[in-house]
């Protein structure tokens, strides 16, 4: 991210209509991210994540300060996870599956509509309007974000959340989960570290990206 601000060589109020539409894009992907898992996890039956006031778009509910920062910096990030206790789950396999994927697919849905909204909506934005110019950076940053949140998600690597949709089909004694259990967080600190991260994120996000935007030059 601060390599792509010096690429962009903003003004002062064009730096600060970028940084704002970054975070507020950020923090609306995290917030709709932990918010569908907290009402899934209410529809299954369990009301932690209720009664702590975590069923809620408010992102000062999920927003986690330093992941917030390491997601300027580097491009990844993490809110509060939303505490789920799946014995409470009237089916205890299905609650699992169903809030592991909910934040995946409403990030998913999420990238979908804001990739569409910035496919037309943008080239009839005069960008030497400050506001305009926020409205382009919100959209394109929003759509990027939160295609990055849920296909960096599905990877089945303890702790995201295709690892616990994962974990839900296999036995607790499975040496793949237990070696996830035990070697997971290092994998995806690795991950960060190595350049896997950016070829990921060039080719996976970028080229889901742009089969949708090829998709809406088909209208």
């Amino acid at each position: 991210m601060i390599y792509y601000l010096f690429t962009l060589q903003l003004s002062g109020w064009e730096f600060l209509a970028f940084i704002l539409a970054y975070f507020l894009a950020v923090a609306f992907a995290f917030s709709a991210h932990e918010f569908s898992h907290a009402v899934v996890a209410n529809w299954c039956g369990d009301k932690t994540a209720k009664s702590l006031g975590r069923m809620s778009l408010n992102p000062f509910k999920h927003i986690d300060g330093f992941g917030l920062f390491s997601f300027l910096l580097v491009g990844f990030g993490w809110a509060k996870p939303v505490p789920v206790n799946p014995l409470h789950f009237r089916n205890y396999k299905k609650g699992i599956r169903l809030v592991s994927s909910s934040g995946v697919i409403t990030n998913f849905v999420l990238g979908i509509i804001f990739s569409c909204l910035y496919f037309f909506i943008s080239p009839l934005l005069n960008l030497n309007n400050v506001f305009f110019e926020f409205v382009f950076f919100f959209l394109m940053i929003a759509s990027t974000v939160n295609f990055s949140l849920a296909l960096f998600n599905i990877l089945p690597i303890y702790p995201l959340d295709g690892f616990n949709f994962l974990a839900s089909f296999l036995k607790p004694d499975n040496k793949f989960l237990q070696f996830m259990y035990r070697y997971g967080s290092i994998i995806l600190l690795v991950i960060i570290i190595l350049p896997i991260f950016d070829l990921f994120y060039y080719y996976v996000v970028g080229g889901v990206e742009s089969l949708f935007f090829d998709l809406w030059r088909l209208f």
